[in-house]
């Protein structure tokens, strides 16, 4: 059998409440598997990876927390683009930050590529910040668009944000995929968009749930709430509080 080895995978039936089961079947151990070590976090600044679909809402959410915390911890930020720097710019336009701290990483390829299989640039760019702002607490690592698969490195990133929006359908959740199960985060955004797109907000959130057992979901809107306080406080409880 050429070496392969047989995973088991688990079909749940998850019922919602309006009228019939979806079958969900996936495999978490069945992902592309992470070539790094996780890296011990003392000593270095704290960083959360945020990845999701195109247009979901990632480079909004990491410009909502840099207003959130930026005035209480020194945090930098890298942005991954394939061929531009556009989501760069768009945060050094908006002023949430001063630009030098906000780094831009062109990977050429995947975006999950950078975050999960080559890691060099990513890792190159982050201690770039960290030699340039001593004592930098927190650097926020935000992957170019990708699909429910990508997932960081955890060599890359301590801990991990998923962001999904209510444009691509209430369906999304339930589609699975290592982005939704495994994120240490999932943010179900756009929820203003829900009565504009016939997506069910309700069904959404019950799907992520059932996916996800413990791990927690959010959902929000940036329109309503423009610093994301539900996101900044989560982060606020990992990053390592310094000494002196």
């Amino acid at each position: 059998m050429l070496g392969i080895t047989r995973k088991r995978c688990v079909s749940l039936p998850a019922e919602h409440g309006h009228g019939h089961f979806h079958a969900v079947n996936f495999d978490p151990a069945a992902a592309e598997p992470d070539h790094y070590d996780a890296v011990p976090t003392a000593g270095r600044a704290y960083r959360i990876g945020i990845g999701g679909p195109v247009g979901s809402g990632k480079t909004a959410l990491t410009a909502a927390l840099c207003r959130a915390l930026g005035g209480e911890l020194n945090l930098a930020v890298v942005t991954n683009d394939i061929y531009t720097t556009e989501d760069a710019d768009f945060l050094r336009r908006a002023g949430v930050l001063d630009p030098e701290r906000i780094a831009a990483v062109q990977t050429g390829a995947c975006p999950h590529t950078a975050i999960r299989d080559d890691i060099t640039a990513n890792l190159d760019a982050v201690e770039g910040l960290e030699e340039k702002f001593p004592g930098l607490e927190l650097v926020i690592v935000e992957s170019g668009g990708d699909n429910l698969t990508a997932v960081f490195s955890r060599g890359l990133a301590d801990s991990q944000i998923f962001v999904v929006d209510v444009a691509g359908g209430d369906k999304v959740p339930r589609k699975g995929g290592p982005g939704v199960t495994t994120a240490d985060l999932l943010v179900i955004n756009k929820t203003d968009l829900a009565p504009l797109v016939g997506a069910d907000l309700t069904v959404m959130t019950s799907d992520a749930h059932h996916m996800r057992g413990d791990l927690p979901v959010f959902t929000q809107s940036l329109v309503d709430t423009p610093d994301a306080p539900a996101v900044a406080d989560w982060v606020r409880s990992l990053v390592p509080v310094r000494q002196g």
